[in-house]
This record gives C-alpha cells, structure tokens and sequence, in this order.
C-alpha cells in the first residue's frame, strides 16, 4: 500500500491519448468500498484479456506447485493428500471465476461534473441475442448500466429488435431520469461487424430479411441525403484492414470502437491501438466505447463521453436523434472515449510478468478510501486468524 501509494494513478484515463479526464471521475459507493478487496480483484479479473487470464493462471497453478513442493520437503505427504489439494484449488479458482462472470454486486460509477456531457455505450446485449446470458433482459441490461454510470445505452442484439424495443418501451418519460435504452442492430456489412443505430426504427428494411446483413442497395437508398443518413459504427474484434469506408455507392461507417468489452475485443483495441487512432483520423471517424456486455460481470471497461446541451429532458425518440446528428456532423470531434487503466501490453515479455503488472496497475489505481478498506481487510483477517489459533480446542494432556 505505501509504496504504490507514492505513484498513483488515476482509474480511468483518456482511450485516445491516454492522458487524464477532466469533465468526469470514476466514483465508488459505500457498498462497493465495503468489499473493496473483491470488488477491485473481481474488475480487474473482468477487463482482462484471453492471454492475460492463460497467464495469470500459469502463474497461480507454479505457484501452487511450488507452495504444495516445499511443504512436502518440511512433512511427509500421501497422494491422497496432494490430489485433495489440487481439486480444492481447482474448485476455488472456479469459483472466483464464476462469481465474477455471475455474482450481483457493486460496480464502479463514472461521476460526470458538467451536466451538458453524457456517458453512452453503442454496444451491449440482451437474452434475445443467440450469444446473450440466458435470463438477461432489458431491465438487467438498464440496471448493469445505471450501476456503471452510464446515461444511454444501446441495444444491439443480433437479428433481432425484442430485446431493444423492450427496453425503449421500459424508458422514463424524459431523458436524465435513469438510464435510457436506445435500439440499434449488429449486422454484418462487406465482412465486417457494425453497428446500425435506429435499424428497426427510423431505418427499417436496410437489412436483409433475417436481419444479418446490410442490405447496400438499401443502404444506399437511405444514404442518399448525408444529413440523415443511418449511422454505422465499427466494431471490433474487427479486421481493421477492411473497415467499411464511404464511397459513391454507399455510406461507410461514421465511428469506430476503440475499447471493446469482450475479452478478444480488449485485447485487439489494446494490442492495435495505434492503427485504431489512425484509421479514426485518415477516415474522420469519432471513438466510441462498446461494453459488449451480454450479461457477464459487474465492471465496465470504458465509456463514450458526449457533449450534447440540454440533453436532460429530451424524450427518448429526441434524444436518439440528437446522437445521431452530433455523430454525423462533428464525427471524430462528437466523442470523447474513456477507459479503465488496467495492464496493458499484448507482447510476451508482459505475458510472462502477467501477474505482477496485473497486480502493481490494480493497486497504482486505488484511490483512497480503497487502500483505507484494503487495511482493514488485511488487518481484520490476520486479527481473526491470530484469534482462531489462540482459541482453538487442544487436545487434553494424558495423565
């Protein structure tokens, strides 16, 4: 604790730049600071990626081995003993996993401090997705991101509008009262995964039929007058050499993610952040953050910051357009992306030293009152085992 407390770092951080976040903080509650401990290990655990959780797993198995080792060499060990001890560790690293991945509990809150700006996520899902958690609805998918600060969220489920025409009928009467949930689609558009804002709703029959594929005669059609064209955005996993530009024929995509919440999503923004910035540049493309949440985990891994006046108030319908058309004209001057810090770094040396850096980032990014908890814990366990031993049952002495 004293000593990242000497080098601390803010929690969350501009994508793009990677510099600091004037207009907006990341808040925890009382709640979440009561557990501190697991909340932090549990988000960190959440907004790793596919190599980061193989390689923290190799180090917790050596060290197991190790620990199991060296205990053998001081006392005398049976096999029975030894594979009871690896299932018990099999179990529990199962376990932290599952609660994680399933566990309700508090989530970290991005606290904006200028009323004109709102967070957005352009890319979660619900139940009705084939890849979607079972049981996950619109009202879990509504409450996951008012826990996470989030203003507006976009359904994107795909090949269907269930999901999203249930959750924009679940909306408050205006905006700024409680998260709203817009409606949008995840297609496929010349090979690529994209985002249509308002697919099923302003813009219905720019689909094929089972709803998968853009339609680009279509498309085309709807493009026509650049002011109310539909907007498109990039999503990644992607191949970012493919990007979807636009051209005589059709429209291209007018944003791009630069975080992604999916494991292989974190991994490729983080890994190729550098072509993401300058493809958003060559393009004129805005930055956005997609949670790509289908009902997994408690910790969101960015979010897109929007300056839209008078926002609070607007109806449902009047705040989608508004999006829209600030995402249209100001494209890649519409968004500010923010993200979590976490532990970067997609090459092998990183790998291989997985487990510190993991650890030495999560730890740079407590704030005060997480250290504070994270004393009390510590000290409140050591307390409690200290007294268990003290107070145990000893056998009597013969006589």
């Amino acid at each position: 604790m004293l000593i990242t407390a000497a080098v601390p770092v803010d929690a969350i951080r501009d994508a793009a730049t990677l510099g600091s976040v004037g207009e907006a903080r990341l808040d925890q509650s009382a709640s979440y600071l009561s557990v501190g401990p697991i909340s932090n290990v549990l988000d960190t655990l959440t907004l790793m990626t596919v190599g980061q959780h193989i390689a923290i797993l190799l180090w917790a198995i050596g060290i197991f081995a190790l620990w199991r080792v060296l205990r053998a060499r001081r006392r005398a060990t049976r096999v029975r003993r030894e594979v009871v001890a690896a299932l018990l560790f099999l179990t529990g690293v199962v376990l932290v996993y599952v609660v994680g991945a399933l566990m309700p509990r508090p989530m970290a809150e991005l606290v904006a401090s200028d009323g004109s700006v709102l967070a957005i996520d352009f890319h979660s899902h619900t139940e009705y997705s084939h890849d979607g958690r079972p049981g996950w609805t619109e009202d879990d998918v509504r409450n996951w991101h008012r826990g996470a600060g989030f203003d507006v969220a976009y359904i994107t489920d795909h090949a269907t509008f269930e999901g999203a025409e249930r959750g924009v009928a679940g909306n408050a009467s205006q905006a700024g009262e409680g998260t709203i949930l817009l409606q949008a689609l995840e297609v496929f558009y010349r090979g690529e995964h994209v985002n249509i804002l308002s697919a099923g709703r302003r813009y219905r029959g720019i689909t094929t039929p089972n709803l998968k594929d853009v339609d680009e005669q279509a498309l085309q059609l709807a493009g026509i007058l650049a002011a109310t064209s539909p907007v498109l955005i990039e999503t990644v996993p992607a191949n970012l050499d493919k990007v979807p530009a636009t051209t005589q024929n059709a429209p291209g995509v007018n944003a791009i993610e630069i975080v992604d919440g999916a494991p292989r999503g974190l991994a490729q923004t983080r890994k190729e952040r550098a072509k993401i910035l300058h493809i958003a540049d060559s393009l004129n493309l805005a930055l956005v953050v997609g949670s790509d949440n289908h009902g997994w985990g408690r910790a969101a891994p960015g979010w897109t910051l929007m300056r839209i006046p008078g926002w609070r108030g607007m109806s449902t319908d009047s705040l989608s357009r508004r999006i829209e058309d600030v995402l249209r004209a100001g494209r890649h001057d519409a968004t500010r992306a923010v993200e979590r810090r976490v532990a970067g770094g997609a090459n092998p040396l990183s790998l291989v030293f997985a487990l510190p850096l993991v650890a030495w980032r999560m730890f740079t990014t407590l704030s005060a009152d997480e250290r504070v908890m994270w004393l009390i814990w510590t000290w409140g366990l050591v307390l409690l085992v200290r007294g268990l031993r003290a107070y145990r049952i000893r056998p009597s002495a013969t006589t």
